[in-house]
């Protein structure tokens, strides 16, 4: 790792010793977009702030990327500028495989992820694969001794959440989920704010989520060449090649994900965990709903859709997909977009989405919190966190245990949107109560022989 390793923060102070905070905004690229943070929170992130032990060459992580899309180069080339050596990269798709090459220079190319695991020299992978291989990659990683960045959402089912729980405790491996809205200052803000009930008590949770794709329907077509399909499908069931089912459009079929439930739903329902001190637990009812029908031949889950989760504390959470033609009583951010979380108290509400924090009344954000108060976990670079806890061996901001359950979370609301109805829901045994069909979502079949067998 580079010795950036003091952070970003700390090029921010001035000659007297004080945050500068025009130069946080333009070190982090907030600035216009995020004039609502005050300076004491500024001045408490670099107060709390950790400094990472100092490195030398031989410290340096070699790391093997899984999955070479967008998401996954784009990670792999956080790390890289963090320190790290990409030394192999694997796709199922030769010609993502090959500009991965192209971009990380003297990385050894694979089409099977197990080959790449068998290397003794890569120290950590970065998994971003399609939703319906994140756990069997990961989980064969951890179990070769390597340590995992997976993308969100971690698992494509809760019983994959709960097996890949009892590996990382197994083997002790590192394990960051990439849900990079906890290393965001004005999610951690909302979350502090939350914690020491500036707002009173949590009455109401209100999330909004970007609805998904409604279009078909679509037509087969010849598998591209250099393409391994029937890899890329893995444990789910073989159907003809469609062009829309692969690479940036998996995530609008049941079959490979839950729609933009399980992708902009992993970032925001995991921040209402995070502010309600729930990563270990869940709620106990769950009610959701598709509100249009899908077109006959196409995308299959639902894009628009509405979910109620009550826990057993009191608390009401929605989640309704949202348009940019509706307002649907969300506020939007500065970017236009109708999407965020807002935390409704007894003494008021804040609204916090990305580069954006917002309060019923200023004096919520702009007070300093106590001395003594409570705090959580603070990362200001979600990468950096991962690397310092391989060479720490800490526990990462969003680890497996973590994860699993805000990944169960949306695992529930899309359980729920597809039966309809109101569930019950256990969080301690992690099971539906006398509901054999809504049991029956909680795993998936796996076609042979990608289960886990095949690691």
């Amino acid at each position: 790792m580079n010795n950036g390793s003091k952070g970003i923060l700390e090029a921010m102070v001035d000659r007297t010793g004080h945050v500068s905070r025009r130069r946080f905004l333009e070190k982090t690229g907030l600035l216009g977009a995020a004039t609502a943070l005050p300076a004491w929170m500024i001045q408490d992130s670099h107060a709390q702030e950790a400094q990472p032990a100092a490195t030398s060459p031989n410290d340096t992580i070699q790391i093997g990327l899984v999955g070479c899309g967008g998401q996954g180069q784009g990670d792999a080339n956080s790390a890289q500028n963090l320190g790290v050596k990409i030394v192999a990269v694997c796709d199922v798709d030769a010609n993502r495989l090959e500009d991965a090459k192209r971009r990380f220079s003297g990385a050894q190319g694979y089409h099977d992820f197990r080959e790449l695991l068998q290397r003794k020299d890569v120290d950590a992978i970065i998994c971003g694969t399609v939703d319906h291989w994140h756990t069997l990659v990961s989980m064969a990683a951890m179990q070769a001794g390597k340590d995992v960045y997976c993308e969100k959402p971690l698992t494509l089912t809760i019983d994959e959440g709960k097996r890949l729980v009892k590996v990382q405790e197994r083997t002790q491996r590192i394990v960051q989920t990439g849900t990079q809205q906890r290393s965001s200052i004005h999610f951690r803000m909302a979350c502090d704010l939350i914690r020491n009930e500036r707002i009173g008590k949590i009455k109401k949770v209100e999330v909004w989520l970007p609805a998904g794709l409604r279009e078909g329907p679509f037509q087969t077509s010849q598998v591209p060449e250099g393409f391994d399909y029937g890899f890329w499908e893995g444990q789910t069931a073989q159907v003809p090649y469609v062009k829309e089912r692969t690479h940036l459009r998996f995530r609008y079929w049941w079959d490979y994900s839950g729609g933009t439930m399980t992708d902009w739903g992993a970032h925001h329902n995991d921040i209402v965990s995070w502010a309600l001190d729930m990563d270990r637990s869940g709620p106990v009812s769950i009610e959701g709903k598709q509100l249009v029908e899908m077109i006959p031949g196409g995308y299959t889950a639902a894009s628009e859709y509405t979910v109620t989760y009550t826990y057993a504390n009191g608390i009401v959470h929605t989640c309704n997909s949202t348009r940019d033609s509706e307002w649907n009583g969300a506020v939007k951010n500065r970017n236009g977009q109708l999407h965020g979380i807002k935390f409704i108290g007894s003494d008021g509400w804040i609204w916090v989405t990305r580069g954006q924090i917002e309060a019923s009344e200023r004096a919520i954000l702009t007070e300093k919190l106590p001395e003594n108060a409570k705090r959580v976990y603070l990362s200001n670079d979600h990468m950096r966190n991962f690397l310092d806890c391989v060479r720490s061996r800490q526990t990462t901001i969003c680890p497996a245990e973590v994860d699993h359950r805000s990944a169960s979370m949306c695992h529930l609301g899309v359980i729920a949107i597809r039966l309809g109805r109101e569930l019950a829901w256990d969080p301690v045994k992690e099971e539906f109560a006398a509901d054999a069909e809504a049991q029956s979502y909680v795993s998936r079949p796996m076609r042979k022989p990608y289960d886990y067998t095949m690691i």
